[in-house]
């Protein structure tokens, strides 16, 4: 992609993305993530009634009086996004690429940040951290974020997003939303392996999955003997899609992989939407807001 190409895509999707967040999203996100966390403020003396779970013990122990620590609810709120750049985004088999849904749903959220004066940042990954970009305001901001998404080109090709929420809570230490943008195609193992960092991250952030998948990742058209390519892996294999035992197989190993995702999420208490490639992504996200 030229330079040029890259401005003119780069200009669409704000527009687009710009005009969305404000006119239909700028209320939800307000009023869904605005004053949602607690700040520290000050400590104070103890007064009959404080609840003595605020006490802080060691202003306490110094000055020899019961002391509580006083918080204050947040009006500027963080944003990030972890967005998956492995190489099974760049699927896509009927209205576009899963890369670039990815880019215009995060391009909104980052959008709807601005608008209400907040702070938005990215982490890109694969199956190790691609690239951090800390979280500050403005629209020029933004925009240089949207010309990551379109261009950016990570080193590994694979998917590891425990290894993703890790880094993202040790690096993130003050609470904030954090949507995490992927295609999840994932094996057992590696869903097993999402829970304990999805669970610490959850604890300390408002954390939101929006899944884009395509709709030949969830069923095989009937096509006859395809060559098929792990964006992943590089591996190659040939498929008889003619066989309806095989496009069945295919079809099973999608439920139940989202059926693990699913319990996932439930058991993690994670607010998750499913956005396939052809829908549109706007009913998705005012779902998720409301959530």
């Amino acid at each position: 992609m030229t330079s040029e190409e890259l401005l003119q895509k780069v200009r669409k999707i704000e527009i687009k993305t710009r005009g969305l967040s404000r006119n239909i999203f700028a209320g939800e996100y307000h009023s869904q993530f605005k004053g949602r966390g607690m700040a520290f403020s000050e400590v104070r003396e103890y007064q009959p009634g404080d609840d003595v779970r605020s006490i802080d013990w060691n202003v306490t122990a110094r000055l020899n009086k019961p002391y509580i620590k006083v918080f204050e609810e947040e009006r500027e709120l963080t944003v990030m996004l972890l967005v998956d750049v492995s190489g099974s985004r760049h699927f896509g088999t009927i209205s576009q690429f899963k890369r670039d849904m990815m880019a215009e749903v995060a391009a909104t959220l980052a959008f709807s940040t601005i608008q209400n004066n907040d702070k938005v940042g990215v982490l890109f990954f694969s199956d190790k951290i691609e690239k951090f970009i800390p979280a500050k305001k403005g629209k020029s901001h933004v925009l240089h974020i949207i010309r990551e998404l379109l261009s950016f080109e990570p080193d590994s090709t694979g998917t590891d997003i425990a290894q993703a929420l890790e880094y993202f809570s040790n690096a993130q230490k003050r609470r904030c939303a954090a949507f995490v943008i992927s295609d999840f195609i994932a094996n057992a193992e590696q869903v097993r392996q999402m829970k304990k960092p999805l669970m610490i991250a959850g604890n300390r952030h408002d954390v939101h999955i929006i899944q884009i998948y395509d709709k030949h990742d969830s069923c095989l058209p009937d096509i006859g003997l395809v060559q098929f390519r792990d964006a992943e892996t590089g591996q190659t294999q040939w498929i008889d899609t003619s066989v309806t035992g095989v496009r069945s197989a295919y079809e099973k190993d999608w439920r139940d992989r989202q059926e693990a995702l699913k319990m996932l999420f439930t058991k993690t208490g994670t607010n998750a939407i499913a956005i396939r490639t052809d829908e549109d992504y706007v009913k998705a996200l005012m779902k998720l807001f409301k959530q």
